[in-house]
């Protein structure tokens, strides 16, 4: 597999490592990182109609949207045959992550992230066969002969 696509391998490699950085890097301890996006949630918190935009919320779409690509790649990487395979790897992926937080002083395990993380690996394996529906080349059926 990686030496069919190699390109993708490292691109997936790539997208992986920063994917770990991310999820089991130390935490920033201070606020002044998320300065912009407490500002952001505090403007929406100020409209009746965007008030439902609440840090749980974004975070839980971020672990979405960062697990989509995983999905993706994997399936490129595996081909739509072996589809299940790429959820699989998706899923105990994301319980490893989960699994090592639990050992990392700045980090803490949550199964919302299991759930959010779970479901982006699903959403880009799905997204991944339908962008590639079109390279599966119908045949006719096979006739008997007579």
């Amino acid at each position: 597999m990686l030496h069919r696509h190699p390109v993708l391998s490292l691109v997936t490699l790539a997208y992986l490592a920063f994917v770990g950085w991310v999820t089991l890097g130390p935490q920033p301890l201070d606020s002044a990182n998320n300065g912009w996006l407490l500002r952001a949630l505090g403007f929406f918190a100020r409209h009746d109609s965007t008030d439902w935009i609440t840090y749980g919320r974004v975070e839980f779409a971020a672990n979405i949207g960062i697990f989509i690509p995983i999905g993706v790649f994997l399936l490129l990487l595996f081909g739509r045959r072996l589809w299940w395979l790429a959820i699989v790897i998706g899923v105990v992926l994301t319980c490893s992550i989960e699994f090592t937080q639990q050992f990392l002083p700045t980090r803490y395990p949550d199964v919302r992230d299991l759930i959010a993380n779970g479901a982006g690996a699903v959403l880009g394996v799905v997204f991944a066969l339908v962008i590639t529906a079109w390279q599966v080349v119908r045949r006719p059926p096979v006739r008997a002969r007579v």
